[in-house]
């Protein structure tokens, strides 16, 4: 696994510099040599974090992948409407069962998986969102109460009683359209940060917090006790706005070889999937 270090260019930190205090101030940029490969900081896939039942969703270590599918998915947003919000989204939906069942999900309570609920990577908790297979038309209504799925291909991760309702328990991923239906609901507000690796190993983790300490700030370490074992997440950045925080993880794709997922910060709540 390659970690590119900072270029030696000084325009181009200076290009960066610009283009980043837009988005979040607390990063610092420098230039340093190039670092060779740190193939230690790689889990292999029978380490990856399993977040589906049926399709497994296996949480990918720090890469340098940078396929298109990794890019945000298709949404719609418009100014916040006190009546409804007009956001929509598009992408791929996986769900998750037995294995989570009577777990604690990121927002504290319990998982119900024959309640309507689901996790998403950016959507506040209490979210109230429609969901329509576009397979076959059919269409649940799920509470945000959980974090993931942490797999780029996916925006939504239903409990197996959603899935039921739109009938992908067989298929495991459907393509789906999200609409919010929760009043005043601005889902790009708030702060976020940027995934960039879960490891097992949180010698691999603490290694890659220390090698980017000097250019970036701050840095998280979220452990995570799966049912497949305890993960080390490591988080980049305390962005405000989700659309900031997509472009900091194209500047991390970019200069740093990583493979971003943009996430919410949900301060001051512990449990589940964003421990």
């Amino acid at each position: 696994m390659s970690y590119l270090g900072c270029s030696r260019a000084i325009p181009f930190v200076c290009a960066v510099c610009v283009v980043f205090f837009a988005g979040c101030a607390s990063r610092r940029t420098v230039a340093t040599p190039p670092e060779p490969p740190q193939t230690e900081a790689t889990d292999t896939s029978s380490n990856t974090e399993k977040t589906s039942n049926r399709q497994p969703s296996s949480e990918p270590a720090a890469s340098g992948a940078t396929s298109a599918s990794t890019r945000p998915p298709k949404k719609d947003t418009a100014p916040s409407n006190p009546a409804r919000s007009t956001y929509t989204e598009e992408g791929n939906a996986s769900w998750y069962g037995v294995p989570f069942n009577g777990r604690r999900a990121s927002n504290g309570e319990i998982y119900d998986m024959q309640k309507l609920t689901a996790a998403h990577r950016t959507l506040p908790f209490e979210t109230v969102v429609r969901v329509t297979n576009l397979s076959n038309g059919k269409s649940t209504v799920v509470r945000i109460t959980d974090r993931g799925p942490f797999v780029d291909n996916r925006i939504i991760d239903l409990s197996m009683a959603a899935a039921r309702e739109i009938d992908s328990i067989g298929p495991g991923v459907v393509p789906v359209r999200l609409e919010i239906l929760s009043a005043g609901i601005d889902p790009a507000s708030g702060f976020f940060t940027v995934q960039i690796g879960a490891f097992r190993d949180r010698g691999n983790a603490e290694r890659l917090r220390e090698r980017l300490n000097a250019s970036y700030s701050p840095i998280f370490i979220q452990s995570y006790d799966s049912p497949d074992g305890l993960f080390y997440r490591v988080r980049v950045g305390k962005v405000p706005g989700e659309g900031a925080a997509h472009q900091f993880g194209e500047q991390l794709r970019s200069r740093e070889g990583f493979t971003p997922m943009v996430v919410r910060l949900d301060e001051g709540i512990a449990g589940g999937r964003n421990e």
